[in-house]
């Protein structure tokens, strides 16, 4: 793991705010503001919201803007702001559940100068960068404080994440760009690292732009990535000390079929032990693709017991986004 050491860290967030420089107007042009209806009947509206706003991001001529995923999951409208306030309909194009990235189109193109795509492979800790949204604070100087994996408890793990602080509140679909004014990550969580003598740092993580590319002609052609599906059990969990515990279980999904429930402690998967929340969706996605039986043993109360789960693809367990083409509000 890549983190600030304490002593540069306590001397960067001094001098954060006059020290990356700003790169004017064009990036904010390219950042607009998303507002998403989702169904009450959506799969995601307890979690999420049937409301649901954030940032999008310009990075083509083709009207195809970039956003974090979750934003516009299962949507039944979708609209876009423009900096000058104008309003527009945009169409669902895709989502890719193994980055969180999320894609739409607006109809028409805006007449913005696109966001061009950075190396987020060469970014490194304690680099200068800008946080850019939509609004009225459109451009966050920040700094690059941890390069590390990012777990989420809806079987989600990126090996690799951008941890940028200070954390901006209006991180969902926000752009981080590099001193070129290049994208190199899309706002995911706000959440914080830890730091020995300096304890926790709050910070926004960012999905690494280069995740984006070997999949954006896939997302645009087909709604998403043409790579088989990890196998998705439905469940939410928690690492406590290193134990797994289950959250949570989705309605009518794999686990809840298998009998999981809240409070269920996730052992072993096909007999090897479980050590953290990474290590167990590891060992689940390496036994196959989505339909693969998965052989858990789990901690029920005071017995285990061997449960198998009958994984899916969680693409069908969510609602077709219905959010259409349509022509300016």
């Amino acid at each position: 793991m890549q983190i600030l050491p304490v002593n540069r860290l306590v001397v960067l967030m001094t001098v954060i705010l006059w020290a990356v420089p700003s790169l004017g107007d064009t990036l904010t042009d390219a950042v607009v503001r998303l507002n998403a209806t989702i169904p009450a009947q959506a799969r995601t509206a307890s979690g999420l919201g049937t409301e649901r706003e954030g940032n999008g991001i310009v990075i083509d001529r083709q009207g195809h803007i970039l956003t974090i995923g979750y934003l516009i999951l299962e949507a039944s409208r979708i609209e876009i702001t423009t900096g000058g306030g104008r309003k527009i309909a945009a169409h669902y194009v895709g989502y890719d559940h193994a980055s969180g990235f999320g894609l739409l189109r607006a109809v028409p193109p805006l007449d913005v100068t696109p966001l061009a795509l950075g190396e987020s492979s060469a970014v490194e800790v304690a680099d200068a960068v800008r946080i850019v949204t939509a609004g009225e604070a459109a451009q966050g100087p920040a700094r690059v404080m941890s390069r590390d994996a990012f777990v989420g408890y809806w079987e989600y793990l990126l090996e690799d994440s951008l941890y940028v602080a200070p954390a901006h509140p209006d991180y969902g679909g926000a752009a981080l760009v590099d001193n070129e004014g290049r994208l190199i990550g899309v706002g995911s969580i706000l959440t914080r690292f830890h730091v020995a003598s300096a304890g926790w740092v709050p910070c926004n993580m960012f999905v690494p732009i280069d995740l984006l590319k070997p999949i954006l002609s896939d997302l645009i052609a087909s709604g998403a990535a043409q790579r088989p599906p990890q196998p998705w059990m439905g469940v939410h969990s928690e690492e406590v000390q290193g134990r797994v515990f289950v959250t949570r279980v989705a309605e009518q999904g794999p686990s809840a079929a298998a009998g999981l429930k809240p409070g269920d402690i996730i052992l072993s998967v096909k007999d090897q032990p479980v050590s953290g929340q990474a290590d167990f969706y590891r060992k689940v996605w390496s036994l196959g693709t989505a339909g693969t039986p998965i052989p858990l043993r789990v901690l029920k109360g005071d017995r285990i017991e061997a449960v198998v789960v009958h994984s899916a693809d969680r693409r069908r367990y969510l609602l077709p986004a219905a959010a259409t083409i349509g022509d300016p509000i």
